[in-house]
C-alpha cells in the first residue's frame, strides 16, 4: 500500500483542524501483515463520521476476522478536498495514509438523504470511477449500506453491491467471499454474482430497470438479468445482538467530535410504530440487553476510554424494561466520579418523576421531547400514542427535577395537516411553557426556555406515509408563518428547517433508479455537502432536474393509492406491504396500533420473515396510551387480527 504521510504532512500547515487527518489515536487497530484490506467511508468529515456506531461496529467486526483488516475514511472538509484535488493527492484512510483505491473493498454508508452528492465527491477524490460498470477488475468493489439502503435505487449506478440490514456478520462474511474467489481467480463479474446469492445482499447490476407501466403490471420495479437470483432481498438481523456485549474497543479522538461520549447501545428495534418513521420500521423487532450486559459494557467503556459522559443510545431508550435498573446502577457507580449519565431518547409517557430523578445526574442541559404535532386528532393518525397530559406529567416532572430548558420537536406537512394543527403546535408550546413556569420556585421562572423546533415532514421509504406527497417548499413557510404570529411568550423560540433541503430529502427519498443522473448532474454543477447549511446549493439541484430529465416535484409531492408498487418494494425490512398499508387507512380513521412489545403481537410481519422474535430483558409495563385491544383484520384476503384502538384514547397498558 502506498504511503500518502510525506504529502499530506506538507499540507497540514494550512488546514482547518488538522487532527482530522492524522492516525494514532488511542484505540486504533493496525493489522499492517493482512493480506485483504477493507476500508470503511463515512461520506462527511471526521467530526461526523467518528461518532457514527456502524463504522465503529464494522470496523471492528472485520478486524476480529483472521487475514482481514479494515481501516476508516473520511471525506475532507470542503477546502481541503480542493487543496487535495489542486495537489493531485487522492482520498486517504486514517490508518495507515494510504490510497482509497488501493484497498480490494471500500464500503460507504448511506447515513441520510442529503449524503448523496458526498457518495460522487468520495468516490472521485479517491480516483474511483463513478459508475460500478466503468471499474476494472482491479479496481475496488464498492459497497454501500446503512439507513438509504432500503431505498438502494437513487444511488445504485454507483454501487457494486449494498448490503441491506444490519452488518454486524453480513459484512465480514462477503468479504470472506469476496477474498476466497479473488484467491480463485474469480473475474469481478463472478464475484458479484456470488454475491448476489448472499442473503442480504443486493447486486443493482444484475436487474434491469422497468418503465412505470411495466413495473405496475409485472408488481415489482426489477427484472433479474438471468434465472435463480432473488427477486425480493430481505434485510439480514443480527440475531446475536442481545447477548453481545454493549461495550466493544472504540477509538478516542484527537479532536472534539459530534456526540463525543462513550455510547453504549442498549437495545435495537422500536415497536412504537409511529407512521412516519423509518427506522421504526427498518430495526424490528425489538431486541433488548440486559441491565447486566449494559451496566458492565458502560463501566468497562469508561476505565478503557476516560470519558466523563456516556449515552445510552437506542431508538427508544426509556422504553427498555430495566432502564431503571440500569440508571440506578450506574448513578451509583459513577457517583462522585464527575460522570454523567445521558439517555438521549426521552418517551414522554415514560418520563415520569422517577424517570426524572435517575436522569438528572450532576449535570442539567436540556431536555428533548417530541409530541410531534400539536393535536390528539393528529398525533392519533401518526400513531404518537401520546397525550398533552404525558407531555405535562414529564414537563411537571423535569421541571421539579431541576431543569430549565426544554425543546419540543414537531413536524409540519403531515398527511392530514390543517392550519388548526398548526396552531395546536403554538397553542400546545404556549402551555408547556405556563405548567414549566409552575413547575419551579418563583424566582427561577424567569430562566425557565421552552424551544420549539419543527421539521418538514418527508415521506420514508418502507413506511406507512410512503404512499403521501411532501408538502410543497412554499406551503412549509406559509405554515411556519401561522405557526409564528401564532405563539405568545418570547421565551418561546421557534426554529424550522430549510424546507429546500427537505425537498431534496424526499426525492431520495421516494425515487427510483432515475434520480441517480440528478444526484450526478446536481454533483457536477458544485453541490456537496448538502446538509451543510452554509453550502446547500439550492440552484444546482434545480438546474440538474432539467439536465437529467426528472420531475423533482412531482416525485417528492405525489400522493399515491397504497397499491401502487414502489420504487423500493423489492427491498424488505420484513414488514408487510399488507401492514403499511393498512396502517395508512388507520391514520385517515384517527385509529392508533398499540406496540407489540407491550401487549399483543401488531402482525406487522417482521418476526416471521425474518425467523425472529422481540427479545426483551424482563416483561415491559409502563403508563400511556397502546389502544384498548379491540381488533381489525389487516385485508379481506388476511384475517389475522390485531388490537387497536378505535377512539385513540389514551389506557393503561402493560
Amino acid at each position: 500500500m502506498t504511503d500518502l504521510w510525506p504529502r499530506l504532512e506538507a499540507l497540514l500547515g494550512d488546514a482547518e483542524r488538522p487532527a482530522r487527518y492524522i492516525n494514532r489515536e488511542w484505540g486504533c487497530v493496525y493489522k499492517p501483515d493482512a493480506d485483504f484490506r477493507f476500508c470503511m467511508v463515512y461520506p462527511d468529515t471526521y467530526e461526523l463520521g467518528q461518532a457514527n456506531q456502524a463504522v465503529r461496529i464494522l470496523v471492528n467486526a472485520v478486524n476480529a476476522a483472521d487475514g482481514m483488516a479494515a481501516e476508516r475514511a473520511f471525506l475532507p472538509a470542503p477546502a481541503f478536498c480542493d487543496t487535495m484535488r489542486d495537489e493531485g493527492l487522492p482520498l486517504f484512510s486514517i490508518e495507515s495514509c494510504a490510497p482509497v483505491a488501493e484497498f480490494d473493498v471500500v464500503g460507504i454508508t448511506l447515513p441520510h438523504e442529503l449524503a448523496a452528492t458526498n457518495v460522487l465527491e468520495t468516490l472521485d477524490l479517491a480516483g474511483i470511477a463513478l459508475h460500478a460498470d466503468e471499474r476494472a477488475e482491479g479496481d475496488p468493489l464498492v459497497l454501500g449500506g446503512g439507513p438509504c439502503a432500503f431505498n438502494p435505487e437513487p444511488y445504485a449506478p454507483f454501487f457494486d453491491a449494498f448490503s441491506i440490514g444490519e452488518g454486524e456478520e453480513a459484512v465480514p462474511e462477503a468479504l470472506a467471499l469476496i477474498r476466497r474467489l479473488r484467491a480463485e481467480g474469480a473475474p469481478r463479474a463472478g464475484i458479484l454474482r456470488a454475491l448476489a446469492d448472499e442473503p442480504g445482499w443486493y447486486v443493482p447490476s444484475l436487474y434491469r430497470w422497468r418503465a412505470e407501466p411495466e413495473a405496475q403490471e409485472a408488481g415489482s420495479w426489477i427484472e433479474p438479468v438471468e434465472e435463480g437470483l432473488p427477486v425480493r432481498i430481505e434485510k439480514r438481523l443480527f440475531e446475536g445482538f442481545a447477548e453481545s456485549p454493549g461495550w466493544e474497543p472504540c477509538i478516542v479522538p484527537f479532536t472534539e467530535v459530534v456526540h463525543d461520549r462513550l455510547n453504549v447501545e442498549v437495545l435495537r428495534g422500536c415497536a412504537r410504530g409511529c407512521r412516519f418513521c423509518q427506522a421504526g420500521m427498518m430495526y424490528r423487532p425489538v431486541r433488548e440487553r440486559s441491565a447486566d450486559n449494559v451496566v458492565a459494557s458502560t463501566l468497562a467503556g469508561l476505565a478503557a476510554t476516560g470519558y466523563d459522559e456516556v449515552s445510552l443510545t437506542s431508538l427508544s431508550s426509556t422504553d427498555h424494561s430495566q432502564i431503571a435498573d440500569i440508571l440506578t446502577r450506574l448513578n451509583r457507580a459513577c457517583d462522585g466520579k464527575g460522570v454523567r449519565i445521558s439517555v438521549p431518547s426521552q418517551r414522554l409517557d415514560a418520563f415520569g418523576v422517577d424517570m426524572a430523578g435517575l436522569v438528572a445526574g450532576q449535570k442539567k442541559g436540556g431536555l428533548t421531547f417530541a409530541p410531534e404535532a400539536g393535536t390528539q386528532r393528529l398525533r392519533d393518525v401518526i400513531n404518537k400514542n401520546v397525550t398533552e397530559e404525558d407531555l405535562f406529567g414529564a414537563l411537571d416532572a423535569a421541571f421539579a427535577a431541576g431543569w430549565r430548558r426544554v425543546k419540543l420537536y414537531f413536524m409540519i406537512g403531515l398527511p392530514t395537516e390543517t392550519d388548526e394543527d398548526i396552531k395546536g403546535i403554538a397553542s400546545l408550546a404556549s402551555r408547556a411553557y405556563d405548567r414549566a413556569k409552575a413547575a419551579v420556585p418563583p424566582e427561577q421562572r424567569g430562566n425557565v426556555r421552552v424551544s420549539v423546533s419543527c421539521a418538514l415532514f418527508v415521506p420514508k421509504a418502507q413506511t406507512p406515509f410512503q404512499w403521501d406527497g411532501q408538502i410543497a417548499p412554499e406551503e412549509a413557510l406559509r405554515r411556519v408563518g401561522i405557526l409564528r404570529r401564532s405563539v405568545k411568550y418570547k421565551a418561546v423560540d421557534v426554529h424550522w428547517h430549510d424546507p429546500a433541503t427537505s425537498f431534496v430529502e424526499a426525492v431520495m427519498s421516494r425515487a427510483g433508479r432515475e434520480a441517480a443522473a440528478w444526484v450526478e448532474a446536481a454533483w457536477r454543477r458544485g453541490a456537496r455537502f448538502d446538509a451543510w447549511t452554509e453550502c446547500f446549493d439550492g440552484e444546482a439541484w434545480r438546474a440538474a432536474a432539467g439536465e437529467a430529465g426528472i420531475d423533482p416535484e412531482a416525485i417528492a409531492q405525489t400522493g399515491y393509492p397504497t397499491d401502487r408498487v414502489m420504487p423500493w418494494d423489492h427491498i424488505s425490512t420484513g414488514v408487510s406491504a399488507r401492514f403499511l398499508a393498512r396502517e395508512r387507512r388507520l391514520a385517515d380513521e384517527g385509529r392508533t396500533t398499540p406496540d407489540c412489545t407491550f401487549g399483543s403481537c401488531s402482525a406487522c410481519g417482521a418476526c416471521p420473515a425474518l425467523g425472529a422474535d422481540n427479545e426483551l430483558a424482563a416483561p415491559r409495563t409502563a403508563a400511556g396510551g397502546q389502544g384498548d385491544g379491540s381488533l381489525v383484520p389487516l385485508d379481506e384476503g388476511d384475517k389475522r387480527t390485531v388490537p387497536l384502538s378505535p377512539s385513540g384514547k389514551e389506557v393503561p397498558r402493560g
